[in-house]
């Protein structure tokens, strides 16, 4: 077999601002002061498949010192059309409050102290059970689930094509370095026979 034509990258730079790499967008609730913080996140996903999610993140972000201090947090899953309202609660802060934050529709979590953002089709409320620090500036915030909510066009069903519910109500993607995406056109993945997780 003949050894393909390679392009090298210098991990020494970032690697994953030289190609275009899928991840999920989310936004992260935080407790901050007397009010709270929501935070776009892309580095963002379950552990395995019992209760558990985490996110990169950094010391150097008030989200890792706001749940630091408070041991919770909420992750919101948003739609496609939610893209402008996840590019506004990245927006700097002013004498350290986040302006656009008052502008964004939320509503208040219930088993933690927290706000989710009205439209998100999924929302995780999470106690913190760790921060694994050391991986260059970046760290990892796992939290453990206790409670998730799911809009009802977004619960899949037995009675529903899982195709058919996609393109109805389709994902949001970011594709880094600074893309997004819409997916609602999808395959059946080609497991082979007899394979289970």
């Amino acid at each position: 077999m003949n050894e393909p034509e390679l392009v090298e990258l210098d991990p020494g730079r970032s690697i994953w601002d030289e190609v275009h790499t899928v991840a999920p967008l989310v936004l992260v609730g935080s407790k901050e002061g007397d009010g709270y913080d929501l935070a776009p996140k892309h580095l963002a996903m379950p552990i395995g498949f019992d209760d558990f999610f985490t996110f990169a993140c950094t010391p150097e972000h008030h989200t890792w010192t706001n749940i630091e201090a408070h041991r919770e947090f909420t992750v919101n899953y948003l739609r496609p059309d939610s893209v402008v309202m996840i590019g506004q609660s990245a927006g700097a802060r002013v004498e350290g409050e986040k302006l656009t934050l008052e502008l964004l529709e939320t509503f208040p979590a219930t088993e933690v102290d927290g706000i989710h953002l009205a439209g998100s089709y999924l929302h995780l409320e999470c106690t913190l059970d760790r921060i694994v620090d050391g991986f260059g500036r970046h760290g990892l915030i796992i939290g453990r689930i206790v409670r998730a909510a799911c809009a009802p066009d977004s619960v899949r069903s037995p009675d529903t094509d899982d195709a058919e519910q996609l393109e109805r109500s389709p994902l949001l993607a970011f594709v880094s370095p600074n893309r997004f995406a819409s997916v609602g056109h999808t395959f059946s993945f080609p497991f082979p026979a007899g394979f289970h997780r």
